[in-house]
């Protein structure tokens, strides 16, 4: 299955939940795309529930299908709780990370930086989006990407990080220093939904 890489702002009306956590998306505009998208108010099936929560979580993220299936499997072989587990290993993506950290505005911007080999991890080059960074790890640009112009523009629009990341801005890196907690990841999110459309 290909990488989605259309419009953001319409796959955020289709599920009815800001994907980039901003609600940029939604304020115009808060009903689903198209020529009907008013219209379609029908009730959903629990199945159409369980999907749409999914798909949230899935768009939020950027992740094809292939690669969500997998990484809920291997939260599901943790100790914990699953739906908890599953949205740690989601957070513990370099792409994300890097996001987080705000060296790009996006996720998917994010994900360009990492793809072209800007960012590197405990001082070696990673550009694997879906990389795993352990926690205590060091995410950096590179050193000839320190006046990459989009990753300075986006760390002067920082306005406040998540707590689970610290940032030196003397040094231009940023660390990784624990999982986050369930309670500070999006509240929007019923990740037993997720869980029950897996295990159905």
């Amino acid at each position: 299955m290909a990488r989605y890489t259309g419009p953001s702002y319409k796959q955020a009306r289709r599920v009815g939940f800001s994907i980039s956590e901003t609600g940029k998306e939604l304020a115009r505009r808060p009903y689903g795309p198209g020529q009907h998208g008013q219209e379609r108010r029908s009730k959903l099936s629990n199945y159409g529930v369980q999907l749409k929560e999914k798909q949230k979580v899935r768009f939020m993220y950027g992740l094809n299908e292939r690669q969500f299936r997998k990484t809920f499997e291997e939260a599901g072989k943790l100790q914990g709780v699953h739906g908890d587990n599953f949205l740690k290993l989601l957070e513990s993506r370099l792409d994300n990370l890097v996001y987080r950290l705000g060296f790009a505005p996006t996720r998917r911007a994010a994900r360009q930086l990492v793809n072209h080999g800007h960012i590197t991890v405990n001082g070696k080059k990673v550009d694997i989006p879906s990389y795993r960074v352990k926690v205590g790890s060091t995410i950096a640009l590179k050193e000839n990407s320190k006046d990459h112009k989009a990753a300075l523009a986006s760390l002067q629009n920082v306005t406040n990080r998540v707590e689970y990341v610290t940032f030196d801005e003397n040094k231009m890196e940023g660390k990784f220093v624990r999982l986050p907690e369930r309670s500070e990841l999006n509240a929007d999110i019923d990740e037993a939904l997720i869980v029950e459309f897996y295990n159905r």
